[in-house]
């Protein structure tokens, strides 16, 4: 608890601090209680067909996903009881389960349907909800063959977590350009699919520690600007925002931000960064569904623009979670009513 202003945290019916915020900032918790006499409250899981508390959440150790990191992801947001582009996150799990070969058992409204369901049971207002698919374990245990194996989707909801908190969203992060690691390229990890392979991302987050920063950003073997750990990266300069066109994940975050920048009247150009570029950046912001739009203001250690959070990127991230309250496409409420 240190460091927490308990003034500002919310806490659900089972005693659970969820995360400090900034008095008066773009992000607020709703205000809450769960109920005392419901197992799933504040954290819901379905696996193999059941829905189970979340700290009763088990898979096979012998899932391929588990053994061999076979396994595709996505990630959703709930916000003040509002999910957040669920159609898109679904969409684009199943394309990147396709590129994988990987059959689901299940359709995309059954899928939907599951991840509303754990967030509904859970009770809770802001969620981290998270679906995956394995090529999942055979009759046999440790079965090898492929063909053998019988896929498996797994969902949670869980009380919302940060890549980066909200106080690094308002105040801002450090950051380095990773010197000891490169991003995995595209011939060995599929960078349009989500995916738990993290090799490379811990290793440049070992580094950043290292150098005193908060967190890292990836090469790629061209010496282009990728990705961090988690994250998409993009940069303001000159009226345009400019964002990695190649090995990174397509995030739908990335993509709010981005939309919300050419409605602010930023040009907007995916395209290759080298190092030279990148710090050349008046601003530099980060996007994650874990985090939503967080300001870079110090990179290999030297300020990005004046060393604070630059006006385009505090106009994104603020716009971007006024999103999440205002009735429109993007979002979906969350019926509670139904919880069992």
């Amino acid at each position: 608890m240190r460091g927490i202003n308990m003034e500002n945290v919310v806490q659900t019916g089972i005693g659970q601090v969820i995360m400090d915020t900034v008095a008066g900032g773009a992000i607020r918790y709703s205000d809450y209680v769960l109920s005392s006499d419901n197992p799933c409250a504040g954290g819901c899981a379905w696996i193999e067909g059941r829905y189970v508390a979340s700290a009763e959440a088990r898979i096979s150790i012998f899932d391929a996903g588990f053994g061999h990191s076979d396994v595709t992801y996505t990630v959703a947001s709930v916000w003040h009881g509002n999910i957040f582009r669920l159609d898109e996150h679904v969409e684009r799990f199943l394309a990147g389960a396709a590129r994988m070969r990987l059959e689901s058992p299940l359709g995309k409204q059954a899928i939907i349907d599951i991840m509303k369901e754990c967030v509904a049971r859970s009770e809770l207002r802001e969620a981290y909800v998270n679906v995956s698919l394995t090529r999942g374990f055979g009759q046999r245990p440790g079965e090898k063959n492929i063909e053998a194996l019988t896929s498996q989707i797994y969902a949670y909801a869980i009380p919302y977590l940060w890549v980066f908190t909200p106080h690094e969203q308002i105040g801002g992060i450090s950051a380095v350009i990773a010197r000891e690691v490169k991003r995995a390229g595209a011939n060995c990890i599929d960078p349009q699919v989500k995916n738990y392979q993290w090799g490379d991302l811990l290793r440049a987050t070992f580094e950043a520690q290292a150098r005193g920063a908060r967190t890292a950003f990836l090469l790629d073997a061209d010496n282009y600007l990728s990705e961090g750990p988690g994250f998409n990266v993009c940069m303001i300069k000159e009226g345009k925002v400019l964002t990695p066109s190649r090995n990174v994940l397509p995030g739908i975050t990335r993509k709010t931000a981005l939309e919300i920048a050419v409605s602010l009247g930023l040009e907007v150009e995916l395209r290759d960064i080298d190092s030279e570029l990148l710090k050349s950046a008046e601003e530099v912001f980060t996007t994650t569904t874990a985090g939503g739009v967080t300001p870079v203001i110090e990179l290999d250690g030297q300020p990005v623009g004046d060393g604070r959070p630059g006006r385009w990127t505090t106009a994104i991230r603020d716009r971007y979670w006024a999103l999440m309250d205002e009735p429109c496409a993007l979002i979906e409420p969350i019926d509670y009513s139904r919880r069992p």
